[in-house]
C-alpha cells in the first residue's frame, strides 16, 4: 500500500503545498527592484526613475496599496507608469488611492488591456498553447467578444489632472530640473493599438535624454523603437511569467518577446542599433489567477547614468 500510493501523494502534497505559497504569500511578497542603467550623455547627472507596472487593482487589496503608496519615499526624479493598472471595473479608486504620493512627483503613462477592458476567466494552459503557436492576444487570435468595458476615462482625467503626461501613440516631455526627458509612447500591442507611424523619426533632437515607453513588449514595438535610436525602452505586461520555475525561469510571455527577458534589464538589437530594454515583472496578477511562484511581485527603480 505505502510503496503503490506514497510517490503519487507526496506530490500531491509538495503541489499543494507550493499552491499555497504561491497564493498566500509570493502574490503579496512585495520587492524594489534596483537597476542602473548607462544610457545618459557625459556630464548628465543621473536620474531615478521608478516604474510602475500590471497593479491590477482589486478591490480590497491593502496591503498593495500601502506598499505602493510607500514608494513615494523613494522621491524619484520621475515616475512611469506602464500600465494594466485595474482587474476590476471597481477598483479605480483604490488605484488612485495607491498611487496618490506618487502622483507628486512629475510622471508620464501608458495604458494596457486591462485598463480598458476586464479580465475573463480563462484555462491558464491557453498561454503555453499561445506561445507554441505564437499567437497572443488579438495578434493572431480572434477579436475578443462580449468584453467588460473598464472606467479607463476616469484615471486618464485623474492621471491628467496630477499633472502625468498621457503617451497614448504620442510624444510627451518632462522638466526634471531644468533638463528635458523626451517620451514617446505607444498603445497597447498586446490589442492592437499601437501605431508607430504616428511617432516614428527617432528621438527629440533638442532633448537632453529620449526614451521609449509601452505596456507589452511586442518585437515589432521593440524593433522599431530601437531602429529609431533610442536608448532605453520600458514596457511591463509579462508579470515576469508569474508562474516561474526555480534556476531555469519563465515558461510564458504572454506575448512574442523570448523568456530570458521576461524580465529586468536586458538589451535588445534591431536596424543595426542596440537599445536597453526593461521589463517589469509588475506588482500584480489577474484576479482569476492570483498566484505567482518564484517571481514576487515588483516595482523598479531604475538609475540611469551617462555612458561608459
Amino acid at each position: 500500500m505505502r510503496a503503490r500510493y506514497g510517490v503519487p501523494l507526496g506530490i500531491t502534497a509538495v503541489g499543494a503545498a507550493g499552491l499555497a505559497y504561491a497564493a498566500g504569500f509570493e502574490v503579496r511578497s512585495f520587492r524594489l527592484r534596483r537597476v542602473t542603467v548607462p544610457v545618459l550623455p557625459q556630464g548628465m547627472r543621473p536620474l531615478r526613475v521608478l516604474q510602475v507596472s500590471d497593479i491590477h487593482m482589486v478591490g480590497g487589496q491593502r496591503k498593495k496599496q500601502r506598499w505602493l503608496q510607500s514608494l513615494a519615499g523613494l522621491r524619484p526624479d520621475f515616475v512611469i507608469n506602464t500600465g494594466d493598472n485595474l482587474s476590476d471595473p471597481e477598483g479605480v479608486p483604490e488605484t488612485l488611492d495607491a498611487l496618490g504620493p506618487l502622483m507628486n512627483f512629475p510622471g508620464a503613462y501608458v495604458f494596457g488591456s486591462n485598463d480598458y477592458y476586464g479580465p475573463k476567466l480563462r484555462n491558464p494552459a491557453r498561454y503555453l498553447f499561445e506561445r507554441a503557436s505564437g499567437r497572443h492576444g488579438l495578434n493572431g487570435n480572434a477579436p475578443v467578444v462580449g468584453a467588460i468595458h473598464n472606467p479607463w476615462e476616469e484615471l486618464r482625467d485623474a492621471f491628467d489632472t496630477a499633472g502625468w503626461v498621457n503617451l497614448t501613440n504620442t510624444r510627451g516631455s518632462l522638466k526634471i530640473d531644468g533638463m528635458e526627458i523626451a517620451l514617446t509612447g505607444l498603445d497597447d500591442p498586446h490589442i492592437k493599438r499601437d501605431r508607430y507611424d504616428r511617432v516614428a523619426g527617432g528621438p527629440q533632437e533638442d532633448a537632453d535624454f529620449s526614451m521609449g515607453v509601452v505596456h507589452a513588449p511586442y518585437l515589432r514595438v521593440l524593433d522599431a523603437f530601437t531602429a529609431d535610436r533610442y536608448p532605453l525602452i520600458l514596457a511591463g505586461h509579462t508579470h515576469g511569467g508569474q508562474l516561474c520555475i526555480p534556476f531555469y525561469g519563465a515558461l510564458v510571455t504572454n506575448c512574442d518577446i523570448d523568456p530570458d527577458r521576461v524580465k529586468g534589464l536586458s538589451t535588445h538589437l534591431a536596424g543595426g542599433h542596440q537599445s536597453y530594454l526593461h521589463v517589469s515583472a509588475g506588482c500584480g496578477t489577474n484576479r482569476y489567477t492570483p498566484v505567482r511562484f518564484a517571481c514576487p511581485p515588483e516595482a523598479t527603480l531604475l538609475t540611469l547614468v551617462p555612458r561608459d
